[in-house]
């Protein structure tokens, strides 16, 4: 494996790196530590570099849908699965359609999305408690949420683009994971991933007003004036942030990105960056057998 050093340097948002580049064959991708340091899981969040894709594609694409060979994205799925010393029938996908849907994984879903087609839709948010299942979300500027329950031996991977966020995405999949497996907020480590940041991301009223009324209280932790009027630039890792915070996550438990697909995007896909011609990030997670 490489030293940091050895990789692409990255356009970090703070003073000191939060996530951690790491390589295995082809593929790099970024980890954050506290996850890691769990000892239950193996996760990633992907990058462009080292899949087998072509032109805006290139190269580590995984989506099937976006004009891609389904060749290429079949080879990337597969060595997005070695890195988990598994197989792409292990991975289950998400339906992502902007909703709070979260879905109990079983057994019976290993492959879905890869290998068989997925039985159900509109689903942005994956927890399961099998140890061998890889849960897998996409993105391409939206916020990836990870958790792990260390006292129940469960996981979550949720999808929160703006509406999902403001309709506390995080807080919906925390609920799902006590509902399901008896999980409290205290005991889950939690990590807010690679995303568009507030410099990037310019909203309009509609949306900035959504968010003005979740946050009525501190709004200007969240908004900032945009560069033109009526437009806003809105912080999705704070609100995200803070409606963990919120829901129970407690602050040493929790990691934040420092890194932005569109400032990275020649590293990171970004539909802002790009203007919709680009590929699919991955965030995975799986806990690990015992």
């Amino acid at each position: 494996m490489k030293n940091n050093t050895e990789f692409e340097s990255l356009n970090r948002k703070g003073k000191s790196p939060v996530l951690m580049q790491k390589k295995k064959k082809e593929a790099e991708y970024l980890v954050f530590p506290g996850i890691e340091s769990t000892g239950l899981v193996r996760h990633l969040f992907t990058t462009r570099r080292g899949g087998v894709s072509e032109g805006i594609f290139g190269s580590m694409n995984l989506s099937y849908t976006r004009g891609d060979r389904k060749e290429a994205v079949d080879e990337n799925f597969r060595r997005i699965a070695e890195i988990f010393d598994e197989l792409p029938d292990r991975i289950v996908c998400s339906d992502q359609t902007h909703t709070t849907n979260v879905r109990l994984v079983t057994e019976e879903d290993a492959g879905k999305g890869v290998v068989k087609d997925k039985d159900y839709t509109d689903v942005d948010g994956l927890i399961t408690a099998v140890p061998g299942i890889i849960l897998a979300t996409f993105y391409a500027d939206c916020v990836p949420l990870y958790f792990v329950d260390t006292e129940n031996k469960a996981i979550g991977l949720s999808h929160s683009g703006w509406k999902g966020t403001v309709n506390k995405m995080g807080e919906a999949t925390l609920m799902a994971m006590k509902e399901a497996f008896g999980t409290r907020p205290e005991m889950v480590k939690a990590a807010i991933g690679p995303s568009i940041c507030q410099d990037c991301y310019e909203v309009s009223e509609d949306v900035a007003q959504q968010f003005k009324e979740l946050f009525s209280n501190d709004v200007d932790k969240i908004l900032s004036p945009g560069r033109s009027e009526g437009k806003y630039q809105l912080n999705l890792w704070e609100s995200n942030k803070r409606i963990l915070l919120n829901a129970g996550i407690l602050p040493e438990n929790l990691e934040v990105t420092d890194v932005c697909t569109c400032c990275n995007s020649g590293y990171l896909f970004s539909h802002r960056a790009s203007q919709g011609k680009r590929g699919n990030l991955g965030a995975f997670m799986e806990l690990i057998k015992s």
